[in-house]
């Protein structure tokens, strides 16, 4: 989440007038995040979060997005659900953008996560894929899978090694590696792509909901697992946290057993998931809109975690048949 695109009070309290949704009380940006514009709004219904989409969401996935979390919904994922306005429509347009209302969900995140809290993620990861197995009506191809690394690798170009010394060299050798040698055949189905602990939210110890749906597609289930142990299982000095990792995986098992050749592929996944979202940092600390509200996420954090996947052996050195 942040703020790229300024809303008026007047433009926002014209939006609103066609929602059910009484006067404006208060709207603030929020800050967090690199994709969209967002705002908490408080009005007489309560409070609500305001989307905005820019930069990599492209207009035609948004009906996907809204219709997966109604999906979600009523699957028992606790997830935000889009609010509809008079005519029964839930995307509208606010300031030149394409923008959406949705609930907003009471909970708090974690910023240090314990094992127990990977082992809640796991668990409620196997729940979103068995959920959205059923929903078949629209399907998303996920943009940022290896085929769009190298499109973003160009984007960098040489400016990578401004950000670390080597760094466009050390990128060029995983493409060498990951693009004739991604896996085929694994389960597919809908994934979050994105299911970091900001986007996971806690109340009183239990996992209470699951927010930030807007790179959500159809891909590689155990794709979606590597993104998780990627997001979650290392410490902020880049080492890998094995009994995290283990939680995790367990987690995700008790719902949904990951066959032989999904375990048997984790290492190149998360290898993968590292490569994406250092791409995907790399380029957008590279490009950030002058006097933007927004605070870019570090791609060296994500270079640090790819050194550890470069070095992995096997499955069990991220906690899965130990």
């Amino acid at each position: 989440m942040a703020v790229y695109t300024d809303v008026t009070p007047e433009e926002l309290e014209a939006f609103l007038s066609t929602y059910e949704l009484g006067r404006l009380r208060a709207f603030k940006g929020i800050a967090e995040g690199v994709e969209n514009s967002n705002y908490l709004l408080q009005t007489e219904a309560g409070s609500f979060i305001l989307t905005l989409y820019e930069k990599r969401v492209n207009p035609a996935d948004l009906p996907f997005f809204i219709g997966l979390m109604e999906h979600l919904a009523t699957r028992g994922i606790d997830c935000p659900q889009p609010v509809r306005n008079r005519d029964g429509v839930a995307l509208g347009t606010l300031a030149g953008r394409p923008a959406l209302i949705a609930t907003f969900l009471i909970g708090t995140s974690v910023r240090r996560p314990s094992a127990a809290h990977c082992a809640a993620l796991g668990a409620a990861l196997a729940g979103l894929h068995k959920a959205g197995a059923d929903f078949t009506a629209q399907a998303r191809v996920n943009a940022l899978s290896v085929a769009g690394w190298r499109p973003l690798f160009d984007q960098a170009g040489a400016r990578a090694d401004t950000v670390a010394p080597g760094l466009a060299a050390l990128i060029a050798d995983e493409l060498a590696v990951l693009e004739p040698n991604w896996p085929k055949g694994l389960p597919t189905g809908v994934i979050h792509a994105d299911l970091f602990p900001d986007n996971v939210f806690f109340t009183d110890g239990r996992l209470s909901g699951l927010i930030d749906f807007y790179f959500a597609c159809n891909d590689l289930l155990a794709y979606d697992v590597a993104i998780c142990l990627n997001a979650w299982c290392f410490e902020p000095d880049g080492a890998y946290n094995l009994t995290k990792g283990r939680a995790l995986l367990a987690g995700y098992q008790a719902e949904r057993a990951l066959d032989e050749a999904e375990i048997a592929a984790l290492p190149l996944l998360a290898r993968g998931a590292a490569l994406r979202f250092l791409l995907t940092r790399l380029v957008d600390w590279l490009n950030v809109p002058p006097g933007a509200l927004v605070r870019p996420h570090d791609p060296l954090e994500y270079l640090r975690k790819l050194r550890f996947h470069r070095a992995a052996q096997s499955p069990r050195d991220y906690g899965v048949g130990a």
